[in-house]
Parts: C-alpha cells; structure tokens; sequence
C-alpha cells in the first residue's frame, strides 16, 4: 500500500487546523481546549493502540496508529516542537546500536 500523504502533511495540517474558527474542525476545537485536554487524548490513543496490538485485527491497529500519530503531532504543534527536531532526535539516535543509545541517555540522568 502506497500513499502520497505524509506526517510533514499532517503536521501542516494540524497545524493550519489548530488555528482555525472553523467550528467543524476537530483539531481546533482540541487544540484550544489546551495541553492538559490533548495529553489526555494521547494517552488515551496509546492504550487504545497497546490493546488493538495485543487483541485486535491489522485493520483496528492501523487506525489506532493513525490516531495516535495525529493526537502527537497537536501535542507537538501546542509545545511548538516541529517534526523536524523530532526527526533530527531520531537521526541522533540511530546513528549509534540501540544499546549504546540507550546505555548514554543513562548516564545523561
């Protein structure tokens, strides 16, 4: 399955959303009920998306997923964090062995 649509389209979009008046926008409505309000529906979205691996067909864990990368990137928009810092976290990270990563970010504690 290929699709031309992006997490850079999405953050686009989230982030054009957010701003909106438009009253039958999702996202606006979510963004300004604010931080606390869209940590929660994170939250919320991983649950679903642990028990949609364990229980659930492919199909379930997809849109899951979907909503779960969605409810993160209003959480980032709100911090004001683009995906592009998330991205270069990402590259920072792999350009060593997951347990060398992993063994320096303890010692940065």
């Amino acid at each position: 399955m290929t699709t031309e649509f992006t997490l850079r389209d999405l953050e686009a979009r989230v982030r054009e959303r957010a701003s909106s008046d438009d009253p039958s926008s999702y996202t606006a409505k979510l963004a300004a009920r604010g931080m606390p309000k869209v940590a929660q529906k994170l939250g919320e979205e991983a649950v679903e998306t642990v028990i949609a691996a364990l229980q659930e067909s492919d199909a379930a864990l997809t849109g899951e997923a979907a909503d779960l990368l969605y409810h993160l990137m209003v959480l980032l928009h709100l911090r004001g964090i683009p995906l592009a810092a998330v991205e270069a976290e990402l590259a920072r990270r792999t350009a060593q062995t997951g347990l060398e990563e992993k063994a320096a970010r303890g010692a940065q504690t």
